[in-house]
């Protein structure tokens, strides 16, 4: 009988030995996971940051809650370049999203050329939901800019999101290809046509008023 427990003994113990390099490796795994997800907090909050300052006029600003960003989110790619399961469970991807919108919407509304992908680092997926949601951060400016009665600025923006939208419904691929595309597009699409009805209603608008004040003037000169 004793004879027979030793080989056992050793196999508990191969095993222990082997569940410790687990338990090591788990625990090398978690911590990555821990600061990769601080960073990519991080970068989700100074991109929005960003989007804030870029509305409220602080260029400045912007552009240097964006460089952050950037910074944060090389760091999170960094410490999770040797944990590809973690690296594809979803919040860094966000994080990437974020950052895309972020400058894409500083550039547009700065009147400076969109980056490119590799320019931003950026994979497929998030390059393509990033701009798909800054449409909606254009349709806030623009209906800012609306009040303010600068008809050209309004044109080129909404001329702005329509290429953005036409160049999204191309990307005809499957869902799993491009991490739900389709509603992201869709949404664009809504965002789109509520915001050309919106600056329709209020050109026609101010022309009926120029149209009425040159009545007036026209009235009071024949008196």
């Amino acid at each position: 009988m004793l004879a027979e427990l030793e080989p056992r003994g050793n196999n508990l113990s191969d095993l222990e030995q082997h569940m410790d390099k687990v338990r090591q490796h788990l625990t090398e795994k978690y911590a990555a996971r821990e600061r990769a997800l601080q960073s990519s907090r991080e970068t989700i909050r100074h991109s929005s940051n960003s989007i804030r300052a870029v509305h409220r006029g602080e260029f400045d600003r912007a552009e240097s809650l964006i460089a952050q960003a950037g910074t944060c989110l090389a760091e999170a790619r960094k410490v999770l370049i040797d944990h590809p399961d973690i690296f594809y469970a979803g919040f860094f991807q966000d994080a990437e999203k974020e950052y895309v919108e972020a400058n894409a919407t500083y550039c547009v509304i700065s009147d400076r050329p969109i980056p490119g992908q590799e320019e931003l680092g950026a994979s497929d997926q998030a390059y393509l939901h990033g701009l798909g949601e800054t449409v909606g951060e254009l349709r806030r400016h623009l209906l800012d800019i609306i009040r303010r009665g600068e008809r050209t600025r309004c044109e080129e923006l909404l001329s702005t999101m329509e290429e953005i939208y036409g160049f999204l419904t191309t990307m005809d691929f499957p869902d799993g290809m491009t991490g739900g595309l389709r509603r992201t597009t869709d949404v664009a699409r809504g965002i789109l046509e509520k915001t050309r009805g919106d600056l329709t209603m209020a050109l026609q608008q101010r022309d009926l008023e120029a149209r009425l004040e040159a009545f007036e003037q026209r009235l009071s000169q024949r008196k």
